[in-house]
């Protein structure tokens, strides 16, 4: 069994004990198989970094052409890498969750590890119809986190959930079945190997059509306007914990899979359909940032400041220089990290106050002061203060999208305005002023050790890669430069001095 495997089998191997009666044991069970897949995840960081070959090609579905096959980047290291330090604070985080009927604290820890391995399979993936496999399987655990573990409207909430992503997911399987078909007719023999499809000499009309499948599922999971109203509603009835594994890494199957499939498969197709892309991206962007002003509901403001940050995401890909494609996944990284900031702090004022409602709170800083500063610290990353992780990764999507085309890098640039406004709004609406009766009687303690024991770690890496970013962005830009040279585009060149 090779690291890879392991990697996503622990955690899918912990999912299958807690099915068992462990009732005692579960939330223990769940923590050490979420800690042991984390030692793996350093163990493969290691061996990658020292130029080991991880990967991992068996016959799977012989008929089909499949294989088992794995295989690691950069940016897939990193986005593994995210899913195996939130999903252990996740479950710190909700160590006492209560659900639903049959469900409890056994069941959550086990759908937590089940959307773990799935989504590290999903992101290991370098065969097609395993990727399929796993990108349809994440669906699972998420809808029975949401609807087994909500609020009042949960059901309703997973189901829109799962009815928006199912269709993704139906369009991008009759895309896998082209591909399928593609793959016989030009080489004889089917494969749905990612290295074989992306020589395949594809015709122009078919390889857009093919890529457009594949992009209606990726734009619903990132998600982007106008596809993206089932996020809120979601993010609302799920507790925080699971809002974070669903934004922070869920959603960013989207945009990595734009990139290494999207881009991988139809480089021809990628660059037809750019104008459209990076259109939807700054109505994303700006239309996110004026909802989130709007909400009055602080999960759902912070799902919608998601929506705009995914549209950074999508902009960094789709103008194609190599300085905004490297943002655009160093922005993956640090926006898992900054949600999760935001979402669990929300998720410790609403386990106080009894709501998420923006009036309900009023001069918490006062009462509970670390509490209060570690919420400032999540909005200052939400508005990508300079010193934060997502500065950093903000500034490389619109420096390369400027170097491309300087007009949409300053519309871009508005959502940086919009994102000081709902963020700061939503700190002084909450956390200044006098303290209210409400917030007096139901903040009679500040941040437990538990608590801190969770949003320590979050808030050290994002300041850790704030001001220390270089690491990342190395690991991550063979995979931009990777990207550019399949699109057989180079980064546009400044004139020289006296030139126009």
């Amino acid at each position: 069994m090779s690291l890879l495997t392991l990697l996503g089998g622990i955690p899918l191997l912990g999912a299958l004990v807690l099915a068992l009666p462990v009732r005692g044991l579960a939330r223990v069970l769940g923590l050490l198989f979420s800690l042991a897949t984390l030692v793996v995840a350093v163990l493969v960081t290691l061996q990658f970094l020292g130029g080991a070959d991880l990967s991992v090609r068996q016959p799977w579905i012989t008929a089909f052409g499949a294989n088992w096959a794995l295989g690691l980047d950069g940016m897939g290291l990193v986005m593994v890498l995210l899913t195996v330090i939130l999903t252990p604070l996740v479950l710190i985080a909700e160590w006492n969750v209560t659900g639903h009927g049959r469900w409890n604290a056994q069941g959550y820890a086990a759908m937590v590890l089940a959307l773990q391995g799935t989504a590290i399979f999903t992101f290991l993936a370098d065969d097609v119809l395993l990727f399929y496999v796993f990108f349809e399987a994440t669906l699972i655990p998420m809808y029975f986190l949401i609807g087994g573990f909500g609020g009042e409207h949960r059901r309703a909430a997973a189901l829109k959930f799962l009815m928006f992503n199912l269709v993704g997911g139906f369009i991008l399987l009759a895309a896998v079945i082209g591909l399928f078909a593609m793959s016989v007719s030009l080489r004889g023999a089917p494969s749905y190997l990612l290295s074989d499809l992306a020589g395949l000499p594809i015709p122009v009309d078919a390889g857009r059509l093919l890529m457009v499948g594949f992009l209606i599922a990726f734009v619903i999971k990132a998600p982007m306007v106008p596809v993206h109203t089932w996020l809120p509603f979601a993010a609302e009835q799920a507790t925080p914990g699971s809002s974070t594994l669903m934004v922070g890494i869920l959603d960013k199957i989207g945009t990595f899979a734009m990139i290494k499939f999207c881009i991988g498969i139809f480089p021809e197709a990628s660059a037809w359909v750019a104008p459209v892309m990076i259109a939807l991206s700054l109505i994303s962007i700006i239309y996110g940032a004026a909802a989130a002003i709007a909400s009055k509901n602080l999960l759902r403001l912070v799902s919608y400041t998601s929506v705009s940050h995914f549209g950074f995401m999508v902009l960094g890909i789709y103008v194609f220089t190599t300085q905004s494609i490297n943002g655009s996944i160093f922005f993956m990284v640090n926006h898992g990290f900054s949600t999760a900031a935001l979402f669990l702090t929300v998720g410790y004022l609403i386990k106080r106050r009894g709501s998420a409602e923006v009036s309900a709170f009023g001069g918490v800083e006062k009462v509970a002061p670390v509490l209060a500063g570690a919420f400032l610290l999540a909005c200052l990353s939400a508005l990508s203060l300079p010193g934060m992780s997502t500065f950093v990764s903000e500034f490389l999507v619109i420096a390369g999208t400027w170097s491309r085309t300087p007009w949409i890098a300053a519309i871009a640039a508005t959502g940086i305005i919009l994102a000081a406004t709902y963020a700061l709004l939503m700190y002084q609406r909450t956390m200044t002023g006098p303290v209210t009766e409400a917030t007096a009687k139901h903040f009679t303690r500040d941040l437990t050790g538990s608590e801190r024991s969770v949003l320590v770690p979050i808030v050290a890496i994002i300041l850790l890669f704030g001001v220390l970013p270089g690491p990342i962005v190395n690991l991550v830009e063979p995979t931009a430069k990777a990207a550019m040279t399949r699109m057989q585009l180079t980064d546009p060149v400044a004139p020289a001095k006296g030139e126009k």
